[in-house]
């Protein structure tokens, strides 16, 4: 679904001039800045022998799944030991592993029946705080982020685990994402891929689909700017709110490298001094996570660098001002008009097969662009320093600015989604209300 890397880059390169990266990077790093003082809360190279070698296959968008195939066998599970038996394991950051391909090779021949897949197979992982929001409508607002990111699991066919529980007290705010994560790991080893999300993210593109097989060199993927961080060395040049992580020994060694800038780590405050060091435009002493990935790949790229993308072609996760207002004219409007024209895409069907008319949508948006300035739909719309639970927002814009934004974009994604059950919101700012869709609409 995503365009050829070379000439998306070239593209981008002649949209982002290096005074709008510029700009848009001290704007981010406020937002960001802002976001991390007030926010609180939770928030080896791959074995290429790993999984039995196939022959090639088309698209599942193209050919039928056999739903034998990928069945699990949830009441298997032997008593061969496994390394679930060694009382050595831990899910803790400060215990490393050791061996964790050849522990998970173990353990998928043990469980055969999650063998078929598991090349593609993903976890979602995202978390918010075990106790009530401050905001009067937090709750409400990290509830229906959640049901968003359900919603696109469900879709999707992937596996979901949130996490409200500091699993590691050391290890606050930002850096909280890394024990859930390394614990999904260790949970889920039939999973290839564990994506964190940040709570205050939220799905805007249903039909999108990770392009897997563009990682299939790599084992991390982040959003952001290669020129803004080798060339210029910003902070703001990557976002660590969403990331995607293979489950293997390298990504492993990855988060035990990363984690040791984290407050859990008497190496903590000399990490402050150093990564505001190296960062010209990072304006707050404390070591953070997103600075701290930035340095590996920056001071670190023989042994990371080569095997973490830096996604920058489209919206892996995109900064919510420059997309909400193009949500119900530009974008709404063009794939309205689109679907006038196509029967196909008018045609009702069951949530489940949703997937196989994704080729058709492709067909009518060869020329949506991606990223900034397309009419696409933004894949993820990311609401970097509203801090919906706290409502300690940046000063840039209103706490109203902010709800509208994400009641607008929440909105926008469940559309796509009550469509499949008959119904749709009539605007995007009235959560409430709906009508139910008429046949053959819109034609």
């Amino acid at each position: 679904m995503a365009p050829n890397k070379q000439n998306c880059r070239s593209k981008i390169s002649s949209i982002f001039s290096d005074g709008f990266l510029f700009a848009g990077g001290s704007i981010v790093a406020l937002l960001v800045v802002w976001a991390f003082w007030s926010f609180m809360t939770t928030s080896p190279n791959r074995d290429p022998g790993f999984f039995t070698p196939t022959t090639s296959k088309k698209s599942t968008l193209e050919t039928p799944v056999d739903p034998v195939s990928t069945g699990f066998n949830l009441r298997y599970d032997p008593p061969d030991p496994a390394f679930y038996d060694d009382p050595d394991l831990g899910y803790t950051m400060e215990k490393p592993i050791k061996n964790w391909d050849e522990k998970r090779r173990q353990w998928l021949k043990l469980h055969p029946s999650f063998i078929p897949g598991a090349e593609k197979r993903v976890l979602m992982v995202s978390g918010s705080q075990s106790t009530p929001c401050k905001n009067p409508i937090g709750d409400h607002l990290l509830l229906r982020f959640f049901k968003n990111k359900v919603d696109y699991c469900r879709i999707h066919g992937y596996d979901i685990f949130y996490n409200n529980i500091l699993l590691q007290p050391k290890m606050w705010s930002f850096w909280a994402k890394m024990p859930a994560v390394k614990a999904a790991m260790i949970a889920h080893p039939e999973s290839e891929w564990i994506w964190w999300v940040d709570s205050d993210a939220a799905f805007t593109d249903m039909d999108f689909t990770l392009p897997l097989d563009r990682y299939k060199a790599h084992n991390f993927v982040v959003h952001g700017w290669e020129k803004l961080l080798y060339e210029q060395q910003s902070w703001t040049s990557i976002n660590a709110g969403v990331f995607l992580i293979r489950n293997c020994q390298w990504s492993m060694d990855l988060m035990e490298a990363w984690a040791k800038m984290g407050p859990q780590s008497p190496e903590y405050d000399k990490w402050g001094e150093i990564l505001r060091t190296t960062f010209k435009d990072k304006i707050f002493q404390e070591s953070d996570d997103q600075s701290g990935l930035a340095y590996l790949l920056l001071k670190e790229k023989e042994k990371w660098g080569d095997k973490i993308y830096v996604e920058g072609e489209y919206y892996f996760e995109g900064y919510w001002v420059e997309i909400v207002g193009t949500l119900d004219n530009n974008i709404t409007d063009k794939y309205l008009l689109i679907e006038k024209g196509e029967p196909r895409l008018r045609r009702r069907h069951a949530e489940r097969v949703s997937e196989s008319y994704v080729k058709v949508w492709e067909e009518h948006l060869k020329d949506a662009g991606y990223g900034r300035y397309s009419w696409r739909r933004p894949f993820i719309t990311h609401f970097t320093g509203c801090q919906p639970c706290s409502g300690d927002h940046n000063q840039m814009y209103s706490g109203e600015t902010c709800f509208d934004a994400m009641q607008k974009a929440l909105n926008f994604a469940d559309n796509q989604v009550l469509r499949k059950y008959g119904y749709m919101h009539k605007d995007l700012l009235d959560s409430s209300s709906v009508f139910p869709v008429p046949f053959d609409f819109p034609a």
